[in-house]
């Protein structure tokens, strides 16, 4: 454990109030926006609430080069655009949307119960039922495919082929999932509090174990060889640049802290890490050399780091907490 305090960046910190729950953060078209749990998107710089569910609450957002996608408890679907105009997606889901996703070309992905939608970037709208509700949605890397985890495994599904999506089975139930940016695994979250992986080649699994609670994080590195993770008192990063992935291998810690992470995000450039805890605080960590730098001090009662993004460029980083508190940090 690392007992030399970090220096300091706290002082290139603007404070942000948002004051709600903080459910997402990023930089489409480079402006920075929130999504808030009251309903709110936040467009940072200018200031600007919008409320693109009326009255009603946003559950999960994500994010493209054009916007903030947004699925509310209303069963709507909504995308906000970097300069504040707001386009409905979807409408009248049949219930509140429980997962979200945004791909390439514009397309985004969403479900309500056991049903997955996928609208490519010309507006056409697939449906998939899923074998039980479905709990974490991610497009591939490479083609227009969809990765979907549900109880006992995840399924791999293209929208615009006739065929069953391919079932990646292990028993459990699986929350988050991510992919690899060279798409030759998938990882998913599991209940149990460890990570389950298939090496698509072969579908082969892979076990990933040792998190003292769930982790609801997931980022790669710049070059597609690191999967950072949250769930333990260090963001525990796993190595995929061989073959076999992390199959045998040990992963790296750093960022070790009496309080445990809520959110990692690497930095789009470099081997840094933004790694955010349950106590509200955030570093940044350097992995060639360990070195730490401070981004936000804990407070106490703000809440844990539920949001974190850098832009494009890596020279600022937008985030959130669950109590409403928020910041941007602008590297000198």
């Amino acid at each position: 454990m690392n007992t030399t305090a970090p220096a300091s960046l706290t002082e290139s910190v603007t404070p942000i109030a948002a004051g709600a729950h903080v459910l997402a953060a990023a930089f489409p078209a480079n402006q920075a926006m929130l999504a808030l749990a009251d309903g709110t998107v936040l467009l940072v710089e200018k200031n600007h609430r919008l409320q693109p569910h009326g009255a009603k609450g946003i559950l999960v957002a994500a994010s493209d080069a054009q916007g903030l996608i947004t699925g509310g408890d209303d069963g709507c679907v909504m995308r906000v655009s970097a300069d504040g105009v707001i386009d409905p997606v979807a409408t009248n889901q049949g219930g509140w949307i429980d997962a979200i996703a945004a791909g390439a070309g514009g397309s985004l992905a969403w479900s309500t119960g056991k049903k997955v939608s996928v609208r490519d970037g010309k507006g056409q709208v697939k449906n998939w039922t899923a074998p039980s509700t479905p709990q974490g949605l991610a497009f591939m890397p490479k083609g227009y495919r969809l990765a979907i985890s549900h109880y006992n495994g995840a399924s791999l599904w293209f929208p615009n082929l006739n065929s069953a999506p391919e079932v990646l089975a292990w028993k459990g139930s699986h929350l988050a999932i991510t992919a690899s940016p060279d798409g030759r695994f998938v990882v998913t979250s599991m209940q149990d509090n460890m990570l389950h992986g298939w090496r698509l080649p072969d579908a082969k699994d892979m076990r990933m174990s040792g998190y003292p609670s769930k982790t609801k994080s997931f980022s790669w590195s710049s070059d597609g060889l690191w999967l950072a993770t949250s769930g333990a008192d260090a963001a525990i990063i796993w190595p995929f640049k061989d073959k076999d992935g992390p199959m045998g291998k040990a992963p790296r810690e750093c960022g070790v802290r009496h309080s445990k992470v809520s959110q990692v995000a690497f930095h789009p450039k470099a081997m840094i890490l933004a790694i955010g805890y349950e106590d509200s605080c955030i570093l940044l960590c350097r992995l060639t050399d360990g070195a730490e730098l401070l981004v936000r001090h804990a407070v106490k009662d703000e809440g844990r780091i539920s949001a974190l993004a850098w832009d494009g460029t890596g020279k600022r980083l937008l985030f959130g907490t669950e109590e409403g508190a928020a910041g941007l940090l602008t590297l000198p």
